[in-house]
């Protein structure tokens, strides 16, 4: 079986549009989240989120081809840009590469702008580019353009394990010999009108604050943006001379077959064992836990229950970035292994933001406060979606 390594990433985010400003302000406890500033914002009950702030498109972006964009696909076309040039691969590599990109909404602004037109300003017409734009598989396909990668392109839509099931899935065509270089992560940008209102119904998002994993936590918080990483068989790698970030050792995907929203921690914990396996590792061999992490009473003490199943109660360093860069539905499992691969090459785990006094049904190691330096061989990154959907990676250094 082929061994798969990280050789290039990219992100846009609420805290930075590039991956040097995000590990900066992420390691620095810095938060992206703030007042959202999109129309009709006032009109929500809910008016916080972690926005992509100051996106100007024509400054990554030509003119001519921005009709075609949706956010969600602009954010992912310049995060996959910063990927590819990391990875210092050209365009062109034809079949033996492909793109495999989660995302929970697709184009929901431009879903949102159209319903505005025919409903509330009475017109008869929309943009000819609606449906390319709105599609949920348009980020993964103008990656492909945009990158001449003409081998497997598909997008995952499983809510908020759709990037961690994008990543795994890549990982699985690579190890196949299926391809050689596959661009994965996932790309959201669901904060609108419509998309706020449609999670204020569930009555799962904070008005004020994301708090994982805290006493007096109200929920999550969301966040746009994008994380596309460039997963590369080792061999393929080691041979053209490029730097290795990290390998990605293990993953797996689990299923709760039981509520649509509330999970089961014995799902959780099940992913996590057969991603333990998958990699060839055991519970002591990792260093760090991204947790999924969201903020919410339910998720929140459901993980930390099946983490300690897992890992006892002795277990490694548990960090939720959530609170940095939001809850990016999608996306947020590939700004968490961007995370996750900075605890490895930097040596420092991220810091938990926004707990103010741990739940005691929550105890775990948490990094609080400020980055923790430690020295970390492999480390482990969860995503668990509603539907009781689970998927978890494993990534090593390289």
């Amino acid at each position: 079986m082929r061994r798969v390594v990280v050789t290039g990433m990219g992100t846009v985010n609420a805290l930075a549009h590039n991956v040097p400003g995000f590990q900066t302000a992420l390691m620095a406890g810095q938060s992206g989240i703030g007042p959202l500033g999109f129309r009709d914002a006032e009109r929500l009950s809910i008016r916080i989120g972690a926005e992509v702030r100051d996106w100007e498109p024509l400054a990554y972006l030509p003119a001519a081809k921005l009709p075609l964009y949706d956010r969600v696909t602009q954010y992912a076309l310049v995060a996959g840009a910063e990927a590819m040039a990391m990875a210092g691969l050209p365009a062109g590599l034809g079949p033996r590469a492909g793109v495999i990109m989660g995302t929970a909404a697709g184009g929901i602004s431009t879903w949102e702008d159209s319903y505005r037109a025919v409903f509330a300003e009475g017109k008869n017409r929309v943009s000819p580019l609606t449906v390319p734009r709105l599609m949920h598989n348009a980020a993964a396909s103008h990656l492909s353009i945009a990158w001449g990668l003409t081998g497997p392109v598909f997008s995952v839509s499983s809510a908020c394990a759709s990037a961690n099931h994008a990543m795994g899935l890549a990982l699985q065509q690579i190890r196949a010999g299926v391809a050689d270089v596959m661009l994965a992560g996932g790309s959201e940008a669901m904060l609108c009108f419509g998309g706020v209102k449609a999670w204020e119904g569930l009555r799962v998002l904070a008005p004020d604050a994301c708090r994982p994993f805290s006493l007096g936590r109200k929920g999550m918080v969301i966040g746009d943006g994008a994380g596309v990483l460039v997963f590369e068989a080792e061999d393929h790698a080691r041979a053209r001379g490029a730097r290795v970030l990290a390998e990605v050792a293990g993953f797996a995907m689990t299923a709760d077959a039981g509520d649509i929203v509330a999970p089961n921690p014995m799902g959780a914990a099940a992913a996590m064992r057969a991603a333990l396996a998958d990699a060839g590792l055991v519970a002591g061999d990792i260093g760090h836990i991204n947790a999924h992490g969201t903020g919410t009473l339910a998720n929140d003490r459901s993980e930390a229950a099946a983490i300690r199943a897992v890992f006892g109660d002795e277990g490694p360093p548990v960090s939720s970035t959530k609170a940095a860069h939001g809850h990016g539905i999608g996306a947020t499992g590939a700004f968490e292994a961007i995370a996750a691969i900075m605890a490895l090459t930097e040596g420092l785990l991220p810091p938990t933001l926004g707990c103010e006094a741990v739940d005691p049904d929550c105890a775990l190691d948490l990094v609080l406060g400020e980055a923790r330096p430690a020295t970390v061989q492999a480390v482990m990154s969860n995503a668990f979606a509603f539907g009781g959907l689970n998927a978890v990676l494993v990534l090593a250094k390289g």
